[in-house]
């Protein structure tokens, strides 16, 4: 894979207070990175340092071959940036903003017009182009941010909270439009949506008190989740409690929960280990004759990762 950007020893402080510390990771070309962490926990800082917005106080970032305090103009040229709160002139019209930011990149003539033209359709904002952006809602302002980030057709795209403020509807098409952008670009997107990172990232980042403390998949993570590959049962009432305890009998099963939901009761299922036992519940059930409304496999909860691994940890974002 073709490593586009290499974080190496990256460090900040805030005077007494170290707000990354000692990060280090590598970004190949068609991964969406997400990076996550909990508030405090230093994402935005080292997002603005990667961006060349901050200096680190230690340590290199490379983008494309590039390092970018030796070369900042030549690294930024390369890379689309959608900060926290997608701070923008709020007495420019979204047209005057994306003609704006069109010069500032160096674009003109026929190829600035269709860029502009292309952010335009890509994001959908053409129903607000000579509408203010202090007027424009919250949703709205954050589409015409990931708009300017895009705008040069950049090769690394680092993206604080993109879908913040954004309806159902919104964040369905900005996550269809990363996944497509993700196809020749290296994508860096920070999110407090642990649903985000399992619908658009190929992988995941997790910073805790500045430090980096967990890199892997989504499905990697999931695999840490206390519940991985638990089963849940859904039975009738009068069953539930026979089911449960031969399901506790058999030697894949270490314990087994009842559940009430407003469906009705359930069963979840741990298995001993990370072994699969779906297959073992199901010859059971075929063999007792059980009536079994539903049954599914867990694949593990990202939020119940999140919390084990960042638990007790501080820093400043």
């Amino acid at each position: 894979m073709d490593q586009m950007v290499k974080i190496q020893g990256l460090r900040k402080s805030f005077g007494p207070i170290v707000a990354v510390d000692d990060i280090s990771f590598d970004v190949g070309r068609g991964e969406v990175l997400g990076f996550l962490g909990p508030n405090g926990a230093g994402k935005s800082t080292t997002m603005k340092m990667i961006t060349g917005f901050l200096t680190p106080d230690a340590g290199q970032v490379h983008v494309a071959g590039e390092e970018i305090t030796a070369n900042p103009i030549s690294v930024k040229r390369k890379i689309g940036y959608l900060p926290e709160g997608a701070p923008l002139y709020g007495d420019m019209t979204t047209h005057g903003l994306l003609s704006f930011i069109a010069s500032i990149r160096g674009l003109a003539g026929a190829e600035r017009q269709r860029r502009i033209d292309a952010v335009v359709e890509r994001v959908n904002l053409k129903s607000v182009l000579e509408q203010p952006i202090e007027t424009l809602s919250k949703g709205f302002k954050r589409r015409v941010g990931l708009a300017q980030s895009i705008l040069h057709d950049p090769q690394v795209l680092v993206l604080d909270e993109p879908t913040d403020g954004l309806d159902p509807n919104q964040k369905h098409e900005v996550r269809l439009l990363i996944q497509e952008m993700s196809q020749d670009k290296v994508i860096i997107l920070s999110t407090h949506i642990l649903e985000e990172v399992d619908a658009v990232c190929s992988r995941a980042i997790i910073i805790a008190g500045g430090k980096l403390v967990s890199d892997g998949t989504p499905a990697e993570l999931e695999a840490r989740s206390p519940l991985h590959n638990s089963v849940v049962v859904s039975v009738g009432a009068d069953q539930v409690e026979s089911i449960a305890a031969a399901v506790g009998e058999l030697a894949s099963v270490e314990s087994v929960t009842v559940e009430s939901t407003d469906a009705g009761p359930q069963l979840r299922a741990i298995p001993v280990g990370d072994v699969a036992i779906a297959g073992d519940i199901n010859k059971l059930a075929r063999e007792r004759d059980w009536r079994i409304d539903a049954l599914h496999v867990e694949r593990g909860r990202l939020d119940d990762v999140f919390r084990q691994i960042t638990t007790d940890r501080v820093g400043l974002s």
